[in-house]
């Protein structure tokens, strides 16, 4: 097969790769997280300007007309800045959800603004007891005079704290497990019944717990049918999420060949012994797979929903899971004490591919997906 980019995609990549490195610096990042809204308005904002917010939308939503390799393209760059704005989670995640289930005025106004990088969006739907089952649904969504009504827990929402809108699954009818009955709505975080608790991940970047007491919802989609959608649009973010690892990766692996290169101990340098080349080697083998797996869920992710599909998807992210994790052990115990260390960049690329093999389904969960997709199939 033929990898090899586009004239369009080439251009978008150096874009990406050249915002972020002539204006994301490790110091400005640092800054970024420790402002009050948690990233860069005014890197979101470039992002706006440079119609990169409108890479993922269709042509017809007034987008660029990307596709899963375009989303690659971008989170890899994003995964190498470490950037923390919720590109993924907004444009990608939430805005997938949008553009396929908007059918009103305030809708697609509401979409136009995403588009254009004017509002920022965020999926609510982990629950305390679901464990990565979007089915697990305790949230009830009633109908109360002409206004749906939602009351439950949302937790770790990723840019929930910044975000415009909210898309809430709730259940409108069935059990808690049940795959019917499940209802995305669009939530207003400032109105009233909705209390967000935001916190600081380990790795950076914000997320919230959202608290729904009688919160007003407007139905998105068609009633007790979003579940088959919500699905579909995960796989959409999971891609994407491959590469933003294998973005942080790279530079995991560039690092730590630096630092073998110029840290000297008996006179030479430590990446004269033979033992640190192997283990070196072993990382960028890892790294390959990686690549290679996140290049085929990007390439499938936009296909119609399937159990190849569904198999691939899974497969690539167990094993970019495995990869990000032996990858920031072995870079950290290459460096010694100093990949550790809080000024010192690694350490937040170490942080950053842990936290990533836990979001959207750990490697343990993507694994029996995938047996049980066999079983399936």
């Amino acid at each position: 097969m033929d990898f090899k980019l586009s004239e369009e995609q080439q251009m978008l990549k150096d874009t990406v790769a050249r915002l972020v490195r002539e204006t994301y610096t490790f110091e400005r990042r640092e800054a970024y997280a420790r402002s009050s809204l948690g990233h860069g308005a005014d890197f979101w904002q470039q992002l706006a300007e440079l119609g990169l917010c409108a890479v993922p939308f269709s042509e017809e939503r007034g987008g660029f007309g990307g596709g899963g390799v375009e989303n690659m393209l971008v989170m890899t760059e994003l995964g190498r800045g470490l950037c923390l704005e919720p590109y993924l989670s907004s444009q990608i995640h939430a805005g997938g959800l949008l553009a396929q289930l908007a059918d009103g005025a305030s809708h697609q106004a509401l979409l136009e603004q995403v588009v254009a990088g004017q509002a920022q969006l965020a999926v609510a739907c982990e629950e305390a007891q679901s464990h990565y089952c979007l089915e697990d649904v305790r949230t009830r969504a009633e109908l109360r005079e002409g206004a749906w009504r939602l009351t439950g827990r949302k937790v770790v929402v990723l840019g929930g704290g910044s975000a415009a809108c909210l898309l809430v699954s709730a259940r409108t009818q069935g059990g808690e497990r049940d795959e019917q009955g499940i209802s995305l709505f669009i939530v207003d975080p400032s109105g009233p019944g909705v209390r967000r608790r935001e916190h600081a991940n380990i790795d950076g970047p914000r997320a919230c717990e959202v608290l729904l007491e009688s919160a007003c919802g407007e139905l998105l989609g068609t009633l007790g049918e979003a579940l088959p959608v919500l699905r579909y649009h995960q796989g959409r973010a999971l891609a994407a999420q491959c590469a933003e690892a294998v973005g942080s990766m790279q530079v995991a692996c560039e690092l730590t060949l630096d630092y073998l290169k110029t840290r000297k101990q008996f006179g030479a340098p430590i990446g004269k012994f033979q033992v640190l080349q192997h283990r070196m080697a072993d990382m960028q083998a890892e790294l390959e797979m990686a690549t290679s797996m996140a290049i085929l869920a990007a390439c499938v992710a936009d296909q119609p929903d399937s159990l190849a599909r569904s198999q691939r998807l899974s497969a690539a992210k167990f094993i970019v899971t495995r990869a990000g994790r032996m990858i920031a052990e072995q870079a950290i115990q290459l460096h010694g004490g100093i990949g550790m260390t809080w000024e010192y960049v690694l350490a937040h690329h170490a942080k950053r591919l842990v936290m990533l093999s836990h979001q959207l389904g750990d490697d343990d969960h993507h694994l029996q997906a995938y047996a049980a997709l066999l079983s399936a199939a």
